[in-house]
């Protein structure tokens, strides 16, 4: 790691519940997201499959700190902040599967999962837009005078666009509750941040908003969380936003079905498979005895039974009916 990174501190840390918790979660959108891969493969899956393999420990950490009432905006790599914030893998596989038993009723599928009942206000295809509408939801939560913070999730790709620096700006000067979270996993697509960006250090560029901003090591589930209870807490208290930077890598294709050569090395994929935010994490908790094998193997083994149940779920669901394709389109009140 980087000595500029920020690692986590023993001071401050979660009990031994919430470290197994963390785990879970993280175990929770790794299974959900390699039953999706498989699912694609075999043609279950309508439309493009953005996984999150690899960058786990960022929603995982996030998400931890946040009520059912705090907002979430996310990318098109939306699936494990989805499950973080509380959507079930089972709402999640369905609504992939373009079920009705979906979290968007089958209607919106992998790049956009939607559920304002748990807070999960919405992913998008289309790169920004999430940090302008985390903006507004601070800006919503500021004018109610509640302690709700907003959240947006988005890639370094995100960070050349003009909604970065427009909602960056707009809740400095406004001392929004809000949290800008970037998830850097060094390509946008195929393209190396390190050649898009003039200044390829997201979290430096903070101070020039004059807001609060810190880089981590996003495969460090605990040092997101530190941050993040950080950057929360300050929101919650009236005195404004965070950026956050997370260093992480996504050891998929950009996309499945997509070429996953040419553009990176696999020397380089496979240095990053050594860095797993899970793998790292299960060798803390052991090493640092706060869960013996056998009780991660129990969590690992209920995950994954609960995945297949899940993906069975979704499977048998029906289709949305034809004539509910009107169905939320304009407001009834």
């Amino acid at each position: 790691m980087s000595d500029q990174l920020v690692t986590r501190e023993v001071d401050g840390m979660p009990q031994s519940e919430q470290l197994l918790a963390l785990y879970r979660q993280m175990i929770n959108i790794r299974y959900t997201e390699e039953q999706l891969a498989r699912s694609h493969q075999m043609g279950l899956v309508h439309g493009a499959c953005h996984t999150y393999v690899g960058e786990e420990a960022i929603a995982t950490g996030v998400c931890a700190h946040l009520r059912p009432d705090d907002a979430v905006f996310s990318t098109h790599r939306g699936h494990g902040h989805a499950l973080a914030k509380g959507v079930s893998p089972h709402e999640v596989i369905a609504e992939l599967f373009g079920r009705a038993t979906g979290c968007s009723q089958g209607r919106g599928g992998s790049m956009h999962l939607f559920k304002p009942e748990v807070g999960m206000m919405g992913t998008s295809g289309i790169v920004g837009p999430c940090i302008l509408q985390a903006t507004g939801a601070g800006y919503s939560f500021k004018l109610l005078k509640t302690d709700q913070v907003g959240v947006a999730f988005f890639g370094d790709g995100a960070v050349n666009n003009g909604a970065f620096h427009e909602g960056l700006n707009l809740a400095s000067i406004w001392k929004l509750p809000t949290l800008f979270v970037c998830e850097n996993n060094l390509y946008a697509t195929e393209v190396p941040f390190a050649y898009s960006a003039g200044n390829p250090n997201v979290g430096n560029r903070g101070p020039a908003y004059g807001m609060e901003s810190v880089t981590v090591d996003g495969n460090d589930v605990l040092a997101v969380y530190d941050a993040a209870e950080e950057a929360v807490q300050r929101a919650r208290g009236g005195k404004g936003p965070t950026l956050i930077e997370c260093r992480t890598y996504r050891t998929r294709a950009h996309s499945e079905g997509m070429r996953d050569a040419g553009y990176r090395t696999q020397e380089e994929v496979e240095e990053w498979k050594e860095r797993d935010p899970i793998k790292r994490y299960n060798e803390w908790l052991l090493e640092n005895e706060e869960a013996g094998p056998e009780t991660l193997a129990a969590i690992e083994a209920e995950v994954r039974a609960t995945v297949a149940d899940a993906e069975e779920f979704a499977r048998n669901s029906p289709w949305p009916e034809p004539d509910t394709v009107s169905d939320h389109i304009f407001s009834q009140e």
